[in-house]
């Protein structure tokens, strides 16, 4: 009987652990380092006695990267800002022209927190209930909407103007399965 105790509390505390999140980091910061070429699950750590200041700094969100497609995008993930290494988040802006669409895709490893800048933006999910309900609305500038990890999701410029976005995603490799073209090819 306490064999069986035993087991059964070995097996419950495993897939507990199998269930947790990202571990928090065992040190203040990790600045990768891009030119390692140790392969681990991340980055390998640079020294910290020569991390700068630039390793924690992206210039550029307040640009708009306009080169003539209905939607672009300005990552910021560790190989653009490595102070973000183990950090477990990454951003992007993210600007469509007017009728611009990200077609339907997910982040298996992430959610994602959306914040328009500017315009009005049709944003929606579809859930993994039974019924696959579509969760949809029309955000504007101002506004703020969350979707849940790895749900297929889309977002759309119902507006006449551009419209401009801030995401954030809640890890440093949130991955992008984009349904469209999966389903197509």
């Amino acid at each position: 009987m306490t064999s069986h105790l035993f087991l059964f509390g070995l097996l419950l505390a495993t897939c507990l652990l199998a269930l947790g999140s990202d571990p928090s980091p065992l040190q203040d910061f990790c600045v990768a380092d891009l030119n390692s070429k140790v392969l681990v699950n991340g980055f390998v750590c640079k020294d910290p006695k020569v991390v700068k200041a630039e390793d924690f700094l992206f210039r550029g969100l307040h640009r708009m990267n306009n080169d003539g497609s209905n939607v672009t995008m300005t990552i910021v993930g560790v190989t653009q800002l490595p102070g973000l290494n183990t950090l477990g988040i990454s951003m992007a802006r993210v600007d469509f022209a007017p009728g611009g669409i990200l077609s339907p895709h997910s982040h298996p490893r992430a959610s994602e927190i959306v914040t328009v800048i500017e315009g009005s933006l049709q944003v929606g999910f579809v859930t993994s209930d039974p019924e696959n309900s579509n969760i949809t609305t029309i955000l504007q500038k101002g506004d703020v909407f969350v979707i849940p990890e790895g749900l297929i999701h889309f977002l759309k410029n119902v507006g006449n103007g551009y419209v401009f976005i801030i995401a954030a995603l809640s890890s440093q490799n949130p991955g992008d399965v984009s349904i469209s073209n999966d389903l197509i090819s």
